[in-house]
């Protein structure tokens, strides 16, 4: 949902498949004598390749200190291809990894299709309590458990500090304060003041709940991406195109908005923690002080903004649960999560990790937690995962002029309710 797709990490995919890998090859191991570990783990990691991964894998590596005959095979997995790759090879048997990184939108879908193995009672699931409660829930599914929280997130705008200071602004509070100071950054520098991506629906919902809207109603069982607030939220991010106070595009949107936010070419953009290692790549933030970070300006209907993350969740056919699930347990434990919170500023989804030292002077995590805590969760069904697919298709018709904001979110409401059996 919110990476490009990276060249060395699909080389990882096709070596891995040539030395056939995951739960049907012969992994084996178990706990031995003494209860001690043995065998192969296989995980499929979908964090960002050059930043991110480089801290997960690790983490992979240290488990393997602490368990020296298990021997976990690490396998980047770009996260555009992990949902369809996974359900793939679990519908094969053939190639699924032990554990992956999954998406909190996947993990009920999976867990529908048959393919996660339960982990209430097994040792993954470890000071249960300690997790948020908003981070738990994309876990459930039919009153069982079916992953771990390993991160949560959601959004707000990055800003250049340097350029606003420039332009003479201050930061907008509004869509319509966004487009009065996005011209007084192209008026004073001749920058663009946001650059709004245009090829990933999870940066529309920032504008559809800023309008009071939603994908979907589940207790009523009611599609309400195409009632008026829907078509509200379109509007609002074609005016910011149309307007000139956005730049927008169709493809390779993750790393076309980095590019220009890290080269100074654009002043603002719309995006979330896992983003904040790679930004302080760019030549712009040498000086990391110059990354501002503020709530995505309010809609019509106040401030909006989605809840995000990734869960751990073990294959049901996998040959090593015991190893898995204790992996499971070590790459979402309150050190680890502690780690990964101080080398990325990826937000814990344990609350006893958020008192560490660490983490409790983080700026960037001190920022995101309190948008967290507000921000709106996602239906938790197994379409969840489905819901991008259609909607990500009209908003880039919408934001490239192809069609209208009233026909885009009107093809989208009908594709849900094509998905949605029995649905109003």
């Amino acid at each position: 949902m919110r990476r490009g797709i990276t060249v060395t990490a699909l080389a990882a995919i096709l070596a891995l498949a040539a030395t056939a890998c995951g739960s049907d090859d012969e992994s084996g191991g178990s706990a031995g004598p003494g209860g001690e570990l043995s065998g192969k783990v296989t995980w499929w990691d979908t964090s960002t390749v050059g930043s991110e991964d480089k801290v997960f894998k690790q983490l992979a590596e240290d488990f393997e200190k602490v368990h020296p005959k298990v021997d976990v095979t690490y396998v980047n997995v770009p996260f555009g291809e992990a949902q369809n790759k996974f359900k793939n090879a679990a519908q094969a048997n053939a190639g699924a990894p032990d554990v992956i990184r999954s998406e909190v939108a996947w993990t009920p879908e999976f867990a529908d299709l048959g393919y996660l193995a339960p982990l209430d009672g097994t040792p993954a699931l470890k000071n249960e309590k300690d997790f948020l409660p908003q981070a738990a829930a994309s876990t459930k599914y039919g009153g069982k458990t079916y992953a771990v929280p390993q991160v949560i997130d959601s959004m707000g705008i990055f800003y250049n500090k340097k350029i606003f200071q420039e332009a003479g602004v201050q930061v907008p509070k509004t869509v319509a304060e966004l487009k009065t100071v996005s011209k007084q950054i192209k008026d004073k520098t001749g920058k663009t003041g946001l650059y709004l991506r245009g090829d990933d629906a999870y940066w529309f919902l920032s504008f559809l709940y800023g309008e009071g809207g939603n994908l979907v109603d589940a207790k009523t069982k009611t599609v309400t991406v195409d009632n008026a607030a829907g078509v509200r939220a379109m509007t609002v991010v074609k005016d910011l195109v149309d307007s000139g106070a956005a730049e927008t595009d169709a493809t390779d949107g993750f790393e076309n908005m980095q590019a220009a936010f890290k080269d100074g070419k654009v002043a603002m953009m719309i995006n979330g923690p896992w983003a904040i290692t790679d930004t302080y790549g760019g030549a712009e933030f040498k000086n990391r002080a110059n990354l501002g970070i503020a709530p995505v300006p309010a809609g019509s209907a106040g401030q909006g903004a989605p809840q995000g993350g990734h869960n751990l969740a073990v294959y049901a056919g996998s040959k090593n649960l015991d190893a898995s699930y204790a992996f499971t347990e070590y790459m979402t434990s309150p050190e680890s999560q502690a780690k990964v919170a101080k080398e990325l500023s990826l937000l814990p989804t344990r609350t006893s990790v958020y008192a560490s030292p660490e983490v409790a002077d983080n700026n960037v995590v001190g920022f995101f937690k309190p948008v967290v805590d507000k921000a709106v969760e996602r239906p938790w069904i197994p379409e969840t995962g489905s819901l991008f697919a259609p909607l990500v298709t009209e908003y880039t018709k919408v934001l490239t002029g192809q069609t209208t904001p009233e026909k885009g979110v009107r093809a989208t409401g009908d594709s849900y309710r094509k998905l949605l059996k029995g649905w109003k």
